[in-house]
C-alpha cells in the first residue's frame, strides 16, 4: 500500500524526506543549508540558454523542446557568468521530481532573488502555468531568469528560487485566519480587520528610520554577485528616499523600489504564509516578487518579536500615487503537515528575522 503524506505545506523533516524516497532528485549531494524551514532552495545547473521570450510549453511539449527552438546561445555557468538586465535565460536545475500522486509543489523567488529585481519563474515540462507542478509531477525544473534592473553573476549552485510541496488544499478560511490571529496575533499596527488573510499596507512615513521609506534603484550599475553577502555600498546601486511632509509617493513607470509594511507580521511555527497581490484594481503595479514567509518569522522565540514585510514594487505602464497606509498585498496562511524541526530566525542565520526596511544581502549595512 502506497504511503499517505499529511496534508498541508511541508515543512524541512517531510522535504527531506521526499528526497530520501527518491521524490526528490538532485545531481550531487544537497547543500547544508538548502533544505528551509518549509521549503528547499532550488540550484542553478551547468549551462544557461539565452532566449528570444518567455514561454510556457503547454500540454504537447517539453521545455527542451521549446529551448532548442527559441534559443540564441548557450552559456557556460560552472566558473560563473553575468545575465544581463533585459534578456531572458532558462537554465535547467539541478533538481528534478519524481512526486507521488498526491504531493504537489509551488515556487517563488528567494527573497534576496526579489529584491534585486530579478524576474525568476520555475517551468516544469508540458506545463500550462509558472510556478506551479501539478500533484504527481514527475520531470526535470528549470528557472526562467530576468534581471530587470542590475546585470548579476551567477554560477552552478547558485540559488535564485525556492519551492513549496505540499498535499491537499490547507489554506486558512477567514475563521480560521481570525481564530488564528485570536490565539498568536498575526498582525501589529495598522488598522485592517483579519479576514482573508492579513492585509499589509505601505509605510510612508519612516518613523523610526529618521525619515527613510525606501530606496529607489540606479541604472547602468556594476554587476551584482549572487553569491556574495555583504559585499556592495548601497549608494552605488540605490537612492535612497525620505519623506518629505506629504506622506505619499509617485511610482515612475519601469523604476524598481524596496519599500516596506507598515505593519509587523508574524508567522507562527504551525503555519507558513504567502503574500499575494491585494487587487489587481487597486493600482497599476506590482507587488513582492518573492512571496514565501516560512514558520517562525517574525516569532519571538526565534529572533523576531513581530517582523515588516519588505516590498518590491515596481509601477507599470503609468506614474502611479502611493498613500501612506494604502494596502498593497495580503499574506495568506497555511497550515503546516507537521510541526517543524526548525524556524525561520536567528538559529539558522536567516537573512531577514526583525527586519524593517532592509535590502539584500548583497550590501552592507546602510547608516541612512
Amino acid at each position: 500500500m502506497a504511503e499517505t503524506w499529511p496534508k498541508g505545506v511541508f515543512p524541512a523533516r517531510l522535504i527531506e524526506k521526499l528526497h530520501g524516497e527518491g521524490a526528490i532528485i538532485a545531481s550531487r549531494p544537497f547543500d547544508a543549508d538548502q533544505v528551509q524551514p518549509a521549503s528547499l532552495d532550488l540550484r542553478l545547473g551547468k549551462t544557461a540558454f539565452r532566449v528570444r521570450s518567455s514561454f510556457l510549453p503547454g500540454p504537447s511539449h517539453s521545455v527542451a523542446e521549446r529551448i532548442e527552438a527559441l534559443k540564441l546561445h548557450e552559456i557556460d555557468l560552472s566558473n560563473g557568468a553575468v545575465l544581463e538586465r533585459g534578456c531572458v535565460y532558462l537554465v535547467p536545475l539541478e533538481e528534478s521530481l519524481s512526486l507521488p500522486p498526491e504531493v504537489s509543489a509551488s515556487a517563488n523567488p528567494k527573497s534576496s532573488t526579489g529584491r534585486l529585481d530579478v524576474f525568476t519563474r520555475v517551468i516544469g515540462d508540458r506545463a500550462r502555468g509558472f510556478d506551479q507542478l501539478p500533484a504527481g509531477y514527475n520531470g526535470p525544473l528549470y528557472l526562467e531568469i530576468s534581471p530587470r534592473t542590475f546585470p548579476v553573476l551567477v554560477r552552478t549552485g547558485s540559488r535564485l528560487s525556492q519551492m513549496r510541496f505540499r498535499c491537499g488544499d490547507s489554506r486558512l478560511s477567514v475563521a480560521d485566519h481570525q481564530a488564528l490571529h485570536a490565539s498568536d496575533t498575526l498582525v501589529i499596527g495598522g488598522d485592517q480587520p483579519v479576514g482573508e488573510g492579513v492585509a499589509l499596507s505601505i509605510d510612508l512615513q519612516g518613523q523610526g528610520r529618521n525619515g527613510l521609506i525606501g530606496f529607489r534603484s540606479k541604472r547602468h550599475t556594476a554587476v551584482i554577485d549572487v553569491d556574495k553577502k555583504a559585499a556592495l555600498d548601497v549608494l552605488d546601486f540605490w537612492e535612497p528616499l525620505y519623506a518629505r511632509g506629504r506622506s505619499e509617493l509617485i511610482l515612475d513607470p519601469d523604476e524598481f523600489y524596496i519599500l516596506v509594511s507598515l505593519e509587523a507580521v508574524h508567522v507562527p511555527p504551525t503555519h507558513a504564509a504567502e503574500m499575494v497581490p491585494f487587487d489587481p484594481l487597486v493600482g497599476e503595479f506590482r507587488v513582492h516578487y518573492a512571496g514565501f514567509f516560512d514558520p517562525g518569522f517574525g516569532h519571538s522565540s526565534a529572533g523576531g518579536t513581530g517582523s515588516r514585510a519588505v516590498l518590491e514594487v515596481r509601477s507599470r505602464e503609468v506614474p502611479f500615487l502611493l498613500g501612506h497606509g494604502q494596502i498593497i498585498g495580503r499574506l495568506i496562511y497555511e497550515e503546516l503537515a507537521e510541526r517543524p524541526d526548525r524556524l525561520y530566525g536567528t538559529d539558522l542565520g536567516s537573512n531577514y528575522q526583525a527586519q524593517t526596511l532592509k535590502l539584500s544581502k548583497h550590501f552592507k549595512a546602510f547608516e541612512g
